[in-house]
């Protein structure tokens, strides 16, 4: 008899769970146009305004192993409660950054939201894996992991239609902000306007947040860890790391992660660049571009968890990293629409990447994908560490988008691609290795 993807005796919990993936993708994109936001605001560097992602990804690598020993020690649910109490703190805390104009305040709110966040994907991902027979474990996994972009896809169009569209800050053709022309009390109380306008949405986000916590605090949630004997912390190490398809799918999904908030961040300022050639009344709106690059991710894993039922997820994620390979190459030498119709593309070819990695990392680790699943929330450090140095690369010639062009003809935000490129390639190459493995 065929296996269920989910049992109706735990469809309550397995709809609760796959909640929190929604509610996560909302602050994960919302924070992505925020690097350019602030920018042009604040008046800052590409590397200086791409700390948001290194705030925001470094609370994962942080949190991601003191919450598996808190869910480990405790219970899954213990774990979601309190990784809702740690977002409504981080969210509520950009309200008093907003009013003292202190962008490091910032940076500390969305640090600590993402502790929320690290418990969030710590508990619910292994959550899934478990609530079912372990045969369709990756494709109850995507599915659940399908509802994420369906939040980000939100965090987009507010960050658009909330944020973008009402600051006081514009930008002009050339990219420069208009605020530069002022006076120091105009640019003063544009600043004040506009960071109260960038709070606003965090502070909805903890408010809806702590809503969620109450309603979880009442759920009933079987945890499986009473029925099951947990190895000691040194052997689950020892498990862990005695089996390939773990310990390099870590390592998978850090250059996984860093290629999606790479993309996701920077195909804003891929935007503006094309914007400085183009006459005022044709310009493009990144913001669409970017939630096409949503819509194309959400579509895409949709159709992979109905793949996976007649492809092995680990070739089918290898024919998707050979895609985005070539895509995100196009990108990089195509200039105009084509390479942006490029970059948009790369989100189809990464749809599939985290929750497969995922389950080819924990296939058959039992109770010890609790302390295993933290090593892999561990890897969404990449998105912190590797923006900024694609940042430096756009900076390389000055603080504009293309005062550089290398071998002539690229301008250096194109260039800038070339580190999602080489994560795509390897993600590929763990692909290839986890196929060798289970063949």
């Amino acid at each position: 008899m065929k296996p269920k993807l989910v049992d109706p005796k735990i469809l309550i919990p397995f709809i609760a769970v796959t909640s929190l993936f929604f509610l996560w993708g909302f602050p994960n994109d919302l924070s992505n146009p925020m690097v350019e936001v602030f920018k042009n605001v604040l008046n800052i560097s590409n590397v200086k305004a791409s700390y948001v992602q290194l705030a925001f990804y470094g609370g994962y690598g942080t949190m991601a192993i003191p919450a598996a020993l808190y869910i480990r020690k405790y219970s899954y649910k213990s774990g979601i409660v309190l990784g809702l109490f740690l977002c409504t703190v981080g969210a509520l805390i950009t309200f008093p950054a907003a009013e003292l104009i202190n962008y490091e305040l910032f940076l500390v709110a969305l640090y600590i939201l993402t502790f929320g966040l690290a418990f969030l994907e710590t508990t619910a991902n292994p959550m899934i894996l478990g609530l079912g027979d372990p045969a369709t474990a990756t494709q109850r996994l995507n599915l659940s992991q399908a509802f994420n972009p369906m939040g980000a896809l939100s965090g987009q169009l507010v960050a658009r239609i909330f944020v973008v569209e009402r600051l006081d800050t514009k930008i002009d053709a050339n990219g420069s902000a208009s605020a530069n022309s002022m006076s120091l009390e105009q640019k003063q109380q544009i600043i004040e306007h506009d960071l109260g306008i960038i709070s606003t949405p965090y502070i909805v986000f903890g408010f809806v947040v702590l809503i969620i916590m109450i309603l979880f605090l009442f759920m009933k949630i079987e945890d499986r860890k009473k029925q099951e004997k947990s190895l000691n912390i040194r052997e689950t190490i020892k498990k862990l790391f005695s089996n390939k398809d773990y310990y390099e799918g870590v390592l998978a999904q850090f250059f996984y992660v860093a290629c999606q908030i790479m993309v996701w961040t920077f195909i804003y300022q891929y935007v503006t660049n094309l914007n400085a050639a183009r006459p005022a009344d044709d310009q493009l709106n990144a913001t669409v571009y970017a939630a096409a690059s949503t819509i194309l991710f959400l579509s895409a894993r949709w159709i992979c968890t109905f793949l996976f039922k007649y492809i092995q997820p680990a070739k089918l994620m290898l024919v998707f990293a050979i895609l985005g390979s070539i895509l995100c190459a196009g990108a990089i030498v195509l200039n105009g629409m084509v390479g942006l119709y490029c970059l948009v593309g790369v989100s189809f070819a990464m749809s599939l990447m985290f929750p497969t990695i995922y389950g080819i990392a924990l296939k058959g680790m039992g109770d010890e994908a609790k302390l295993g699943s933290a090593g892999l929330i561990l890897g969404i450090v990449g998105g912190a560490l590797m923006p900024p140095l694609q940042g430096r690369i756009i900076d390389m010639g000055g603080t504009g988008l293309s005062d550089l062009r290398l071998f002539g003809f690229i301008p250096e935000v194109n260039f800038s691609f070339i580190l999602p490129l080489l994560c795509l390639v390897l993600v590929g190459v763990y692909s290839y290795r986890s196929i060798g493995r289970t063949t």
